[in-house]
């Protein structure tokens, strides 16, 4: 385990957990993210893609990092979500999702990939996913491709007694029954990368499980409960990596999710799996 990178996550955790609801906590959503933009702006120029709702102005951030080689070639999107639910300090929803996020432009920016890495911290998640629906709306509209979209949704809950993960039916039978492995979720068009990614994620030592679905997550709604299913709308390959949110996490939503409820062994297994696989595609 890279105790730097356990610390790194510990620390953008202690910003970044805290009231931070776009409407009704907006000193906590303001400061939150000032504190990306500027872990961001230590690896290149930080743009910001502007969208409104209800009459105001909201901001996605976007850092993107250079390939290894001069081909050109599409990016790999990595986006997470910063805002959080009214009354909750939102550690494991989304604030792990964007520590890592932070943590990869790091790694990336040191060590780049094949491909471009453009990494982007969403508004609005929370309110039916504004901030990416704008975004991938944007994107579609100028014909922009993606070699992958992934998004970053709940990383760091982890509960391996028997029973503590939980399916909608029929996925009981076919998936194990303990919460100590981080899932992908993706389209059809990304089944070829789920199987690669999930099984170099294995390698690291962190289990990981993943699962196609079909018609754009229609036949498993909840599987588009994150900021790829508007990707998924329009036609882009993305995935959703998660530890199944309210699957598993019973402080989903509530005041308790907080920093002490998080595993930080299994969310730098999963930041380390994460890097490690990408770095195969």
């Amino acid at each position: 385990m890279d105790a730097n990178l356990t610390e790194n996550l510990h620390t953008h955790l202690q910003e970044i957990v805290r009231e931070r609801d776009p409407y009704f906590n907006t000193l906590g959503h303001f400061y939150v993210k000032q504190y990306i933009h500027k872990q961001l702006s230590q690896w290149g120029n930080v743009e910001t893609h502007e969208f409104q709702d209800r009459g105001q102005t909201f901001e996605n951030l976007i850092l993107n990092l250079p390939s290894a080689t001069e081909e050109k070639q599409p990016p790999i999107l990595i986006g997470a979500h910063y805002d959080s639910v009214p009354g909750t300090l939102g550690a494991d929803d989304n604030g792990t999702g964007v520590a890592v996020l932070l943590e990869l432009a790091r790694l990336f920016a040191a060590k780049p990939l094949k491909y471009p890495v453009r990494l982007v911290a969403f508004d609005l998640e929370e309110y039916g996913l504004l901030g990416s629906t704008a975004y991938a709306t944007k994107l579609h509209a100028q014909k922009e491709p993606l070699r992958l979209m992934i998004s970053l949704e709940m990383l760091g809950y982890f509960d391996d007694r028997p029973g503590s993960q939980t399916y909608p039916s029929p996925l009981q039978y076919l998936y194990p029954n303990r919460g100590d492995f981080i899932a992908l979720i993706g389209n059809w068009s990304t089944i070829t990368d789920l199987m690669r990614l999930s099984g170099k994620i294995r390698q690291t030592g962190t289990a990981c499980q993943w699962l196609p679905v079909p018609n754009r997550g229609s036949i498993v709604p909840m599987s588009r409960n994150s900021d790829h299913a508007p990707f998924w709308d329009r036609g882009y390959p993305a995935m959703m990596v998660t530890d199944t949110a309210f699957l598993r996490n019973p402080h989903y939503h509530q005041p308790s999710d907080r920093l002490d409820t998080l595993n930080f062994d299994f969310l730098t297994g999963v930041c380390q799996g994460l890097a490690h696989s990408l770095s195969y595609l």
